[in-house]
């Protein structure tokens, strides 16, 4: 029989840790969280300092019957649950829930943890047991007990202004703000016009042109404003001898990147793979838990993936520099990257996201694995070796060429030694480094200008977020941390505030209307800085540096209060049940504005007798500029907002800022609202005034 009780969180891992411990281990899951907080109520005990009441959680009561079973046959228990805030907060729960803290006998609990599921890791573990860190299991309380208190007192207030069903948090407030200012910015952009001239330069006793392109004067660098600009310069430098007026030849390093952490990994594979931030992580939890690999058994492919630490062990550090050396050379091995920790993040404690053994290459273990399992353990496992390999050496050749008294500059560079690169190259990486010069240049040569010629531009607007750049954006703010990301994303596109199409995020009427409420009535809980300071304290809970309850009485009164303000003075926003004088075509009754996950539309009142529904096309209130009749609010197949012609699709205008009735004084073409200014829609007409002003101001 059994001595050792094991209880891990997943049943995936079961299996795997079983295999590492002898008979005497009994390895079992407590399937996640075992108590919680009620959903029928807040459940906090305002009253008596902010106590948690937690219960135990529903279809859970199976489980813990089986686990007091289990401790009651064994000796020692020992708490295997994840290594971080979550993880601990399991083991304190399972503690409270078994009453493992109450036990009369000699049982001896134990809390274990390990960043890897190998046999190394997890014996090793048992050699170094310890109790529950309170500190961890404190940190976790107050963010649950803070998200709690922002989700039960706010949601009721857009239940009750907006709809049912609607939601705000802590940290998904301030990323829909995020998205809500960029979609601002957008929107308001104006375009201004910018010119580029590039010359080919014939180069004596040379088959190959020389393409440069211009820079400016002697002064410095130069903007060409508009095409009269461009002609102006192209027409003297044609009339100018040309010559050679420096030449230099440098070497050039670039460094190995880091290993990834959570927020990296969840970027680099949308970019490369396309995945979102949730996929990125149910796979990466699949390769940690534990993959069936042929010939090995279970084994865990890669360490803890929820990490913002880019700290290696000297294990796998001594192994990546052996496998190195063995495979690619001494000359691509390099010491450990010095890089900087982030100060006060405490899962700095953990390694950066890497494989578990460097020799089990992506190759080896590819039949074993579905696609994208493999394709991400190949990019976590490039990643982690490049990391660890010499950085790439470039020779740099820059040429300023003259031509009066304007100055052309051509430059290039090529690899002398790839370094990490023979192993992992990013999309910056690939895009280009491989221009050549020509040899045969000096300051002696007499370059001939052989063709010259201008190309219009205009600026663009910042792009819309992507997951990947949002994640970036909350990372680099300190909003949420590496077990947020992808749960804070995955309920703004189920809320429908977000939708997402091509990779962009854009926002929804539902997401305005919310965002809108949010900014005008808790002002603090979608403020970038505060919540960033709200991580900050968590930190310093986990360091046992403040109590946590500090942290919730300061943050409750002033909550509490907001709420109340809300209730007062926040308008009801009436977005259904609005009459309207369309007439149902079924039953002949004036149709109403309903409300529905994807935005509004008509329905008849008489539901459910009738059941008739229609588009609800919002009319501009200006005529279409192609054909006179009414411009409508319409919305892409995933619920984007445009502005159409109500005679579409036989009238195919379209604009995705409002267009309005007065024509442009400069080209006679529409103009559209940017923000506070009336802007062409023609970028290339350029003609913008403020919205305010009147056309005879102008």
């Amino acid at each position: 029989m059994a001595k050792y009780l094991v209880i891990v969180e997943s049943p995936a891992k079961v299996k795997t840790i079983k295999k590492f411990l002898g008979k005497n281990y009994e390895v079992t899951a407590s399937n996640g969280h075992v108590r919680d907080l009620p959903k029928s109520q807040m459940g906090i005990d305002v009253e008596h300092d902010f106590e948690p009441k937690y219960i135990t959680i529903r279809g859970k009561g199976e489980i813990l019957a089986k686990l007091r079973k289990e401790v009651k046959k064994a000796e020692k228990i020992y708490l295997a649950t994840d290594p971080d805030r979550e993880g601990e907060a399991i083991s304190w729960h399972l503690s409270k829930a078994l009453k493992l803290d109450e036990s009369k006998d000699d049982k001896k609990v134990y809390r274990i943890s390990f960043n890897e599921i190998t046999k190394n890791a997890v014996k090793a573990s048992f050699k170094t047991p310890r109790e529950i860190d309170m500190d961890l299991v404190n940190a976790q309380q107050a963010r649950r007990v803070l998200d709690r208190m922002v989700g039960y007192k706010i949601s009721p207030v857009l239940w009750d202004k907006v709809k049912r069903g609607l939601s705000a948090g802590r940290v998904q407030s301030v990323a829909l703000r995020i998205i809500a200012d960029r979609e601002k910015e957008i929107s308001e952009f104006i375009p201004e016009e910018y010119w580029s001239v590039d010359a080919c330069f014939k180069i004596p006793g040379e088959r190959k042109k020389l393409e440069a392109k211009f820079y400016g004067t002697a002064a410095g660098r130069m903007k060409i404003p508009d095409g009269v600009a461009a002609r102006r310069i192209m027409d003297e430098v044609r009339q100018a001898s040309c010559k050679v007026l420096d030449v230099k030849k440098s070497e050039r390093a670039k460094k190995a990147p880091a290993p990834f952490i959570t927020s990296t990994l969840q970027q680099e594979a949308s970019k490369v793979l396309n995945f979102t931030t949730q996929k990125t992580m149910r796979i990466a939890q699949q390769l940690y838990e534990g993959i069936d690999i042929k010939g090995a058994g279970t084994v865990g492919l890669i360490t803890y993936l929820r990490t913002d630490s880019v700290r290696i062990s000297e294990e796998a550090q001594t192994q990546a520099a052996e496998y190195i050396a063995r495979n690619y050379g001494e000359e691509y091995n390099a010491p450990p990257s010095d890089s900087k920790k982030k100060e006060g993040k405490i899962q700095d404690a953990h390694e950066a996201i890497r494989p578990t053994d460097i020799g089990r290459t992506p190759v080896e273990v590819k039949e074993s694995l579905s696609r994208d399992q493999f394709r991400l353990y190949q990019l976590i496992w490039k990643r982690f070796t490049a990391s660890r390999m010499s950085g790439a050496k470039y020779e740099t050749t820059s040429v300023k060429i003259g031509a009066g008294e304007y100055i052309f500059t051509v430059s290039a560079s090529r690899i002398v030694f790839d370094g990490f690169m023979s192993v992992y190259m990013s999309d910056e990486d690939e895009k280009g480094e491989n221009n050549t010069l020509l040899k045969a240049i000096d300051c002696s040569t007499k370059p001939e200008l052989m063709d010259i010629n201008g190309s219009q531009h205009f600026t663009q607007p910042p792009p819309h977020y992507t997951e990947a750049s949002l994640v970036k954006m909350l990372e680099e703010h300190g909003i949420g941390r590496p077990s947020t990301y992808a749960p804070t994303i995955t309920t703004l596109l189920a809320r429908r505030y977000v939708l997402k199409e091509n990779k962009n995020l854009h926002m929804t009427e539902l997401g305005d209307i919310v965002n809108t409420i949010m900014k005008e009535a808790f002002t603090s809980i979608v403020d970038e800085e505060f919540t960033a300071n709200m991580e900050m304290l968590l930190d310093k809970v986990e360091e046992g540096d403040v109590n946590w309850k500090v942290i919730v009485r300061n943050f409750y009164p002033d909550l509490e209060q907001a709420v109340e303000e809300a209730e007062k003075n926040l308008e009801k926003v009436q977005i259904a049940e609005e009459e309207t004088d369309v007439v149902c075509e079924v039953c002949g009754r004036n149709m109403v504005i309903k409300y529905g996950p994807h935005g509004r539309f008509l329905a008849c009142p008489g539901f459910p007798e009738c059941r008739n529904t229609r588009p609800y096309l919002e009319k501009a209130g200006v005529a279409c500029p192609k054909c006179g009749k009414e411009v409508v609010v319409r919305k892409t197949k995933k619920g984007r907002r445009f502005f159409g012609c109500e005679a579409g699709p036989d009238c195919d205008f379209m604009s995705w800022q409002k267009p309005v009735a007065e024509k442009c004084p400069r080209c006679g073409g529409y103009m559209i609202e940017k923000g506070k200014k009336l802007a062409c829609a023609d970028a290339a007409c350029g003609y913008v005034r403020e919205l305010e002003q009147t056309a005879e101001h102008v």
